[in-house]
């Protein structure tokens, strides 16, 4: 049976008390984000860079905090998320990246003068979180084609704008796409593949137009893990057409797609360190890779199911 993504919390009204409030300098939403900030009269707002923000996050932490607020992208709300997740403290959001995909999952308002109403309201959500080794991931983890892709897009991004440099990037990957050979191990039972890419969502995910890769609503917890097949680039491409026009579960029926959810697993590769995409940010990561979920590890303020 299908059960939600995220749980209902009741929790203390903060409207009255200060929200430490964490603000990137170097984000290009900063400035925007401070007014906002100070308008709001309700926060105590602490301006740090990306480095050490989850330090100081932790501190807060530390010195009692119940609730913290972090203004800027999916990638600095990741970084809030690994200080807080497990600890019971919420994290409430203002969203200052391009997509904002973590606040758009969870109904999070977007606009920043409800999203500080929002921040200082009286419930929360608890969600769960992916972690790779150490690292945690709220949204998504890949490696193969998709890694390719995230590096020429943010490169060509500065010089023709996110929209061209996506496209173009989508072009480029096809193009240069290689194989790789991937031993998956699940519930001590080894898949082998030869694959372009390995995707896992947190919670259970869809390939059909329009929500592509949108979680599905109220749909099962775990690691929804999917493996393209085979390299062929026609093959691939009629696996993502197949998906998109009838959902993950219709492509799956053919070879093209592996796709299961799990609440662990292990990717071998056959290398000791492997360029990954965690939540869109490159890093390399020791192997093999070793996947769990976390169930209700991060309370979210005005977070939504799903």
């Amino acid at each position: 049976m299908a059960s939600p993504v995220t749980k209902p919390v009741a929790t203390a009204r903060a409207e009255d008390a200060r929200v430490v409030a964490f603000l990137n300098r170097a984000a290009g939403s900063a400035e925007a984000a401070r007014k906002a900030l100070e308008s709001a009269d309700a926060f105590d707002i602490r301006e740090t860079d990306a480095e050490s923000m989850t330090r100081q996050i932790s501190e807060a932490v530390d010195s009692g905090s119940k609730r913290v607020l972090v203004c800027g992208g999916d990638g600095t709300i990741a970084s809030a998320a690994h200080a807080l997740a497990g600890t019971g403290v919420e994290l409430a959001i203002l969203p200052g990246g391009t997509l904002n995909h973590f606040a758009r999952d969870y109904h999070i308002p977007t606009d920043l003068a409800e999203a500080l109403t929002a921040a200082r309201g009286d419930a929360s959500a608890e969600i769960d979180v992916g972690y790779v080794g150490d690292r945690l991931f709220l949204n998504t983890f890949s490696v193969g084609m998709y890694v390719g892709y995230v590096r020429t897009r943010d490169r060509l991004e500065k010089r023709v704008g996110y929209r061209l440099a996506s496209l173009l990037a989508v072009l480029r990957t096809f193009i240069r796409m290689y194989p790789m050979h991937v031993e998956l191990e699940v519930d001590g039972k080894v898949r082998r593949y030869k694959t372009a890419l390995v995707f896992v969502g947190v919670g259970e995910r869809e390939l059909k137009a329009p929500k592509l890769g949108a979680r599905i609503e109220s749909g099962r917890h775990g690691l929804h893990v999917m493996i393209v097949e085979g390299r062929r680039r026609a093959r691939l491409v009629a696996m993502v057409m197949a998906a998109a026009a009838r959902g993950v579960e219709h492509a799956a029926e053919g070879d093209a797609l592996d796709s299961f959810l799990v609440e662990r697993c292990t990717i071998h590769l056959g290398r000791r360190r492997a360029p990954v995409a965690v939540d869109g940010e490159i890093m390399s990561l020791p192997a093999p890779l070793e996947l769990r979920v976390e169930r209700n590890a991060l309370k979210v303020v005005a977070a939504r199911c799903p």
